[in-house]
């Protein structure tokens, strides 16, 4: 078995098949090239395999790095268990709820309810993953955590209950380098610009997998786009910045304020039936609610946008 702590392997792995680059890897792990490079040759050596194939971009990883990687994610879960377990003999006074979410939405999302719940429920202490929808999901599904925060209730696994805040609106940046981009105008009028005319434009998206992402890509074969895609980012926050920055056109939601800036780009709000955020709390549906649990859910839905759109 690796010396190494299992969860740090699994960070150094999921870095190179990111960046497919040992030095960007190793600058968003904040650790040197060389450990890392030393890291994943040892392991190579003890399994006596290579087990994430760099001989093309992006890497991959190979039959082997699949069951390895599988193989460290089981003892992260079995890790997991048996820390909430300890913790719960430890501090009997104390509930542990865990709650995935994407960051980009935890930093809108949570500090609308989060502080007031746990000022309810002192006794309790959150733990975030904060990682893909498709990631939190599935944990969801395997208990590995007690609650997924997402932003799309109308696709989750039928074995999950939701409580959702209904739909809320998403606009596009259009920077001053687009074809569309009108001078001096902060807000270009709804319904002026076709859907077929932006999706035609350079583009900045988050990657596949997000939320945001797959309600483009949809619509993208509705039209019959084939996309020119500038740049993709894990955050929405980048996508935001970098279409801002004259990047390319980027579809972020209403819930992600930008202060106007009509000298660098526009703004235009999208129909809500093409595209639209629907935040939401899920939990099991087979879950026994306690008290505590109704109460992060109530307070979750305190927080309901007055201006959602049904």
């Amino acid at each position: 078995m690796s010396k190494y702590r299992s969860q740090n392997t699994l960070y150094y792995i999921d870095a190179l098949l990111k960046f497919s680059n040992y030095s960007k890897a190793a600058e968003s792990l904040y650790i040197s090239q060389p450990y890392l490079t030393q890291v994943i040759k040892r392991i190579e050596n003890e399994l006596n395999c290579q087990i994430i194939n760099r001989s093309e971009v992006p890497y991959r990883l190979t039959e082997q790095g699949k069951i390895y990687y599988d193989y460290l994610g089981s003892i992260e879960t079995v890790y997991s268990n048996m820390r909430r377990h300890i913790s719960a003999i430890t501090d009997m006074d104390k509930t542990t709820i865990k709650i995935g979410i994407l960051p980009s939405i935890g930093t809108y999302l949570l500090p609308l309810f989060l502080p007031k719940f746990l000022a309810l429920y002192p006794n309790c202490q959150v733990e975030l993953v904060e990682d893909m929808p498709d990631s939190n999901e599935k944990r969801l599904l395997k208990s590995e955590i007690d609650f997924w925060i997402g932003q799309n209730s109308r696709h989750i696994d039928p074995n999950l209950s939701a409580a959702s805040w209904g739909k809320h609106r998403y606009y596009a940046i259009i920077p001053k380098s687009s074809v569309l981009y009108q001078e001096n105008i902060a807000a270009i009028p709804q319904g002026s610009i076709a859907m077929d005319e932006l999706l035609s434009q350079k583009l900045v998206l988050t990657v596949k997998g997000s939320v945001i992402r797959t309600q483009i890509d949809h619509l993208l074969d509705i039209y019959k786009i084939k996309p020119d895609i500038v740049l993709e980012s894990y955050e929405i926050a980048t996508v935001k910045n970098l279409a801002m920055a004259d990047a390319g056109v980027t579809f972020v939601p209403e819930s992600l304020v930008t202060e106007p800036c009509p000298e660098q780009f526009n703004t235009y709000m999208l129909p809500v039936e093409q595209l639209n955020a629907d935040y939401f709390i899920a939990h099991h549906y087979n879950r026994d609610l306690t008290e505590m649990d109704k109460g992060l859910l109530d307070s979750f839905m305190r927080y309901k946008d007055a201006t959602q759109y049904e």
